[in-house]
């Protein structure tokens, strides 16, 4: 990846306070400016081009994953560098058939190994060496070590994964998840703790290489309200809370759909932070994990982010803002059709609302 150099004094002093300000915020300490970056997946088409790290070939090569991820903030001026940019990295390594996508379509799952039952389900030997993990260590590497001269890169990385429930799903399918928490909870609790160990052994590999945060995308069907909260509160948030005390480093839990009456369970299992979509309500949401975490989101990534105009984000972004989000976000992955103008509307969103404000 080639070298890149700042424009100025001023750009590099304010780069050089991202981090400290992204881990206080995280930390729940005072902040002078609410950061806005995005916790989930930023690669996009423009990007793509501008840098030549394009998909597929970015999923499984380290220095185009990390200049892709890079532009993020280079060029679309998020306060934080996101990467990878899919959610099957430990599904392939556990056997599921993984299709690699296109420029604009993320990878998904194909089959799912252990669809009859946990039997032969186990944490593999050498985990670390398997799949696309190195791909992505190596990208961390590189990402963390971009400033030179050995010094530590100032700009956060967030590293995405895939968490316990999403493993499950992809391995077993979503049907026989629920199927089985309610019918079969000895299923169930075998799948959640050998996917929270996968877990866990894989993101210490990344804090060990000096990512800054983990945002890990789960429990999509808690959103979609399939899932009992009684599933939720006695079956997932143990195996949550274990993760949350074994994991050496800040994790962000993302969270798909309106999982408005599951905030308050979540929020109780030692994440640092909790990102939602634009389904839940802001105020809501506040009032549901009250103080216990951070709250990130939620501006749409679909109707606004997508298909609107600069001015349509920026208005969105300071309702987020003026409702007392932690970090201003995508409520979901950024498409990646998106156009850059619009990436960088929250930014400039943000950077309105503190002057509107005084």
């Amino acid at each position: 990846m080639k070298k890149r150099h700042f424009k100025n004094i001023g750009a590099r002093k304010m780069e050089r306070n991202l981090r400290k300000n992204f881990l206080d915020t995280l930390h729940g300490n005072p902040v002078d400016r609410v950061p806005a970056l995005s916790v989930t997946q930023t690669g996009t088409v423009e990007l793509m081009d501008m840098t030549g790290a394009a998909w597929p070939k970015a999923h499984s090569d380290p220095e185009k994953m990390a200049a892709l991820a890079l532009a993020g903030h280079e060029i679309a001026g998020l306060e934080a560098v996101r990467y990878p940019y899919c959610l099957t990295v430990i599904a392939e390594i556990m056997g599921c058939g993984v299709r690699m996508g296109t420029k604009d379509i993320q990878p998904s799952v194909l089959s799912y190994p252990f669809s009859k039952g946990p039997e032969n389900l186990r944490v593999p030997e050498n985990l670390l060496e398997k799949g696309r993990i190195p791909t992505i260590l190596k990208a961390t590497e590189i990402l963390a070590a971009r400033n030179g001269n050995g010094k530590r890169s100032e700009i956060p990385l967030i590293a995405g994964m895939e968490g316990p429930l999403t493993v499950f799903t992809h391995l077993a399918e979503v049907k026989n998840c629920l199927i089985w928490a309610l019918k079969k909870p000895d299923y169930f609790d075998m799948f959640m703790e050998t996917c929270t160990e996968l877990c866990i052994e894989y993101a210490n590999s990344l804090f060990e290489r000096s990512a800054d945060a983990l945002c890990m995308p789960d429990g999509g069907i808690a959103g979609s309200r399939m899932m009992p909260p009684s599933v939720l509160e006695n079956s997932v948030k143990p195996f949550y809370k274990h993760l949350c005390r074994k994991v050496n480093g800040p994790v962000i839990l993302h969270i798909c759909g309106d999982v408005g009456d599951s905030l308050k369970t979540l929020s109780e299992c030692g994440f640092e932070a909790v990102s939602i979509e634009e389904k839940v309500s802001l105020k809501a949401a506040k009032e549901a994990i009250s103080g216990r975490a951070r709250l990130i989101g939620n501006v749409s990534p679909s109707r606004t982010l997508l298909f609107g105009t600069p001015e349509i984000v920026k208005e969105e972004a300071k309702d987020c803002l003026s409702a007392g989000v932690d970090i201003l976000a995508p409520g979901c992955g950024i498409a990646p059709r998106t156009p850059l103008a619009n990436i960088r509307a929250l930014v400039e969103a943000r950077d309105e609302w503190y002057k509107e404000k005084d």
